[in-house]
């Protein structure tokens, strides 16, 4: 594996310096500041605490020295340089796993550029065709829309899509399906009994569940169960849903966040995606302990089943190994490696999930063309209804 020193994003350098500067300037910490800064430069959800309030010198030493140690700390970032360059929003340590064997079978080199699914999209179309990249990996169906809808994925051999039943792929063939994750409510069964769980999760803007459930909704997860009841309730009863949430939802940071305060009883439930709290279970439990899945099913808009996916860009010099990365990702082997890595679902190849999951055949979910589900549009949702 390869390791090399990842430079701290700009916005959050900017950020510590301005905390610098506010600390020799007033006198007042600069740890929240930078706390923040390191915040918004991860997708992943994170708690922070304050320290007590110290003197100006030493606040802004702190700061300053916190800059530079992130800034030296390494990353792995794949299987070495002069490969294939994967611009990668899935979990790093699937893909590393995944780098790691690729490598292993052909010889082919993987480095990792890691980040958001928005955030990677985004930068590809501001990219273009003169982007490094060779490959694109989301968590989630709506970041890999962006890209194809700029017009630079090439299309995926027809041997590879075939790897994938077409309920995972989208239609337009130029990407395909490489894992998929549920939407599940979790629950305090000390708080809510089974009787009085909802029945879809449309009943969310109900009167009756103001305040009693939770959502991360500045993550790309999230935005993409809404897509999903976009795509199925339209564009009105999604608004109404959202305006709902405003009013009646408690907003956390991260599907973990959103888990760990279930389990609290500092909310009866909340959103998130299956594989947080599988997680959890095969590990200590301590922050899931105390609560259930609910999985709606009944193609209802909460049984949603996300859809990751994979794209090879049509400005790559290297389309036949590019190619050979995500015929092997959609394999047997390659989606083994999800079933051994990640609690996600594999969804290729007739590969099982992890024996511990609920069976993807029991799942229920809507029937949705991953093609469709539209990431600009329920972004300008949220913003109207002030939860972006």
């Amino acid at each position: 594996m390869t390791k090399r020193v990842r430079p701290l994003p700009f916005a959050a350098l900017a950020a510590a310096a301005l905390a610098v500067l506010g600390a020799c300037s007033s006198g007042t910490t600069a740890s929240s500041s930078t706390s923040a800064a390191a915040e918004a430069s991860t997708s992943s959800a994170a708690s922070s605490s304050s320290p007590s309030a110290s003197a100006a010198a030493p606040a802004a030493s702190s700061a300053a020295g916190s800059s530079a140690a992130a800034a030296e700390e390494p990353e792995l970032v794949g299987t070495g340089t002069g490969g294939l360059v994967v611009y990668n929003a899935q979990h790093e340590d699937l893909t590393q796993a995944w780098a790691e064997e690729f490598t292993k079978e052909t010889g082919i080199t993987i480095e990792m550029r890691n980040g958001s699914d928005n955030e990677l999209a985004n930068q590809l179309v501001a990219e273009g065709s003169g982007s490094p990249a060779d490959v694109f990996l989301t968590e989630n169906s709506p970041g890999m829309n962006i890209v194809e809808q700029a017009g630079l994925f090439a299309p995926v051999d027809a041997a590879t899509v075939a790897q994938v039943p077409s309920q995972y792929n989208p239609s337009t063939g130029n990407w395909v399906g490489i894992a998929a994750r549920s939407t599940v409510f979790v629950y305090n069964t000390d708080m809510l009994p089974e009787a009085d769980l909802p029945a879809s999760i449309m009943d969310l803007q109900d009167p009756a569940w103001q305040g009693k459930w939770a959502a991360s909704p500045s993550g790309a997860d999230f935005q993409a169960i809404v897509s999903a009841i976009l795509e199925l309730e339209g564009s009105d009863a999604t608004s109404a849903w959202l305006d709902a949430m405003k009013t009646g939802a408690t907003v956390l940071r991260g599907n973990t966040t959103v888990m760990k305060a279930v389990n609290a009883g500092e909310i009866p439930g909340g959103v998130i995606y299956h594989y947080y709290w599988y997680g959890d279970q095969a590990g200590t439990g301590e922050n899931s302990s105390k609560t259930k899945l609910l999985f709606w099913g009944n193609q209802d808009p909460g049984a949603f089943l996300s859809v990751s996916g994979g794209g090879v860009l049509a400005s790559s010099t290297k389309q036949a190994d590019a190619q050979k990365f995500l015929t092997f990702i959609t394999s047997k082997a390659g989606q083994q490696v999800v079933a051994d890595t990640v609690f996600e679902y594999p969804i290729g190849s007739d590969v099982p999930g992890n024996p511990d999951l609920k069976p993807i055949s029991e799942l229920q979910p809507p029937t949705i063309d991953p093609a469709s589900l539209n990431g600009s549009e329920v972004t300008d949702l949220m913003t109207q209804a002030g939860l972006l």
